[in-house]
């Protein structure tokens, strides 16, 4: 589902629609879930063999098409090419507008002139100044790993496979900067025979497993130039941003920095999210030496790290992140839910300190999802990096009470600034985008 607030003329106008994905028209139609999800699968081997036994059933006698998909589109949400998405990494996007009045309309799943034919992460990036969107693909069969670009007019270049990948991982985000894209091959693989034999969830932590940073030529047409660098013990789900390094320094000429956070509990993913650790740490890859250096930047357990979109692949100096409530899940196990909300200063750590320097805790039983940083001149290109507002959901489980906070990203304290009640729940989530007035008037 998805849930938007359209601020406009001094009103605000909340509204909460379903994507109406092939999964969720077909399952509503049946009354039960007919596809697993990677996070519980169908709980045990009994449920899994009935549902496969159900699935294949629907499947011969034509009442299931997977060739439609089956994914959700509940990630994340993307504009680019004048067309506004939801994404799950599973699927094709979906395209959704946004109506005048308010209402949010599904336009249909989008396979951009059947130049794409399978999944899209759920975390492509957008080059801030040509437009450009770069995205890929993780499957588990062969090509593991797939990347590909589109124009700032939503046109699709032809997939660049990644056979280097020598096994299934899981590799749900990405970066890139302005001269190479970067992946991180975890020790999180997929397993899919597990989830059929035994009906738990495909995702695999190997503690045998070398995790892996790979680097490719950001308008590579094939990986004949792609390498890959050793780097035990990382394991990063979302990226916070990368950027090339342009000190003076021969040996810094050829080298990325890499700043995202490391799970320090990848055993536990999807299965004890009440354990989930992970420290943002700030990575420099020397393309010429080969050598990794990695920095801690902040001793918090933070995670879906944001930053000023206007910064996207080049050096930026914020970051605003969400820090993990005591009991990181949600009560029903599906979404998990954040406590309060840091700004770290990268410079700050680039002398080994602590890099908070402000914090908002959304205060006692109140939980909130992703931040997303809003810029207050977005067209202003001498406007400060951290001068707009930093916004998020919030919910008191105690109250039952939602509201919308915008807070003052520039402040020392994320001050709250504006608070909009919220007439229902609106449940935690993972991504959001701030979308502004005239790219809305552009969407078709």
């Amino acid at each position: 589902m998805l849930h938007s607030i359209r601020i406009s003329q001094g009103r605000a106008m909340l509204c909460s629609r379903y994507v109406k994905t092939y999964k969720y028209t077909v399952e509503r139609e049946a009354g039960y879930p007919l596809f697993p999800s990677i996070f519980s699968s169908f709980n045990g081997l009994l449920a899994s063999t009935m549902h496969v036994a159900l699935l294949a059933a629907r499947i011969l006698a034509g009442h299931l098409n997977l060739a439609n998909g089956f994914g959700v589109a509940n990630t994340s949400l993307i504009l680019f090419g004048n067309r506004l998405y939801a994404l799950c990494e599973s699927d094709l996007p979906y395209a959704v507008r946004l109506t005048s009045n308010g209402d949010i309309q599904t336009m249909g799943r989008h396979h951009f002139d059947q130049k794409l034919s399978e999944g899209m992460t759920a975390h492509p990036k957008i080059d801030p100044e040509t437009g450009e969107t770069f995205a890929f693909r993780y499957r588990a069969v062969p090509p593991f790993l797939t990347y590909f670009r589109f124009n700032a007019d939503g046109t699709k270049h032809p997939d660049v496979p990644i056979f280097s990948m020598r096994r299934p991982s899981i590799i749900h985000d990405f970066a890139i900067t302005k001269k190479y894209a970067i992946f991180v091959d975890i020790q999180l693989t997929l397993d899919p025979i597990k989830m059929i034999t035994t009906g738990g969830s495909p995702v695999v932590f190997d503690p045998s497993k070398v995790t892996r940073i790979g680097v490719l030529p950001r308008y590579a047409v094939d990986e004949s130039e792609m390498r890959w660098f050793n780097v035990p013990g990382l394991n990063i789900l979302h990226t916070i941003n990368a950027w090339d390094d342009d000190q003076e320094d021969d040996l810094d000429k050829d080298t990325i920095v890499l700043v995202a956070p490391n799970v320090l509990s990848p055993q536990y993913i999807f299965e004890r999210w009440d354990l989930f650790r992970s420290s943002v740490e700030k990575m420099r890859i020397n393309l010429k030496t080969g050598i990794v250096t990695r920095q801690p930047i902040s001793v918090r357990n933070i995670e879906f790290g944001m930053i000023n979109h206007a910064y996207v692949g080049k050096k930026n100096k914020f970051v605003y992140g969400s820090v993990p409530g005591e009991t990181m899940l949600a009560d029903d196990h599906s979404m998990p839910k954040c406590a309060g909300v840091v700004k770290l200063d990268l410079d700050v750590s680039s002398d080994g300190g602590e890099s908070t320097v402000a914090c908002r805790m959304y205060g006692p039983n109140c939980y909130g999802g992703e931040p997303f940083f809003v810029a207050r001149e977005p067209e202003n290109p001498n406007a400060k990096e951290d001068d707009g507002y930093v916004v998020s959901f919030v919910h008191d489980e105690k109250t039952g009470e939602s509201r919308f906070l915008v807070m003052d990203a520039k402040s020392q304290q994320l001050d709250i600034v504006a608070v909009l009640k919220l007439p229902r729940r609106v449940p935690y989530g993972f991504h959001g985008l701030f979308v502004k007035e005239s790219d809305l008037q552009k969407l078709y």
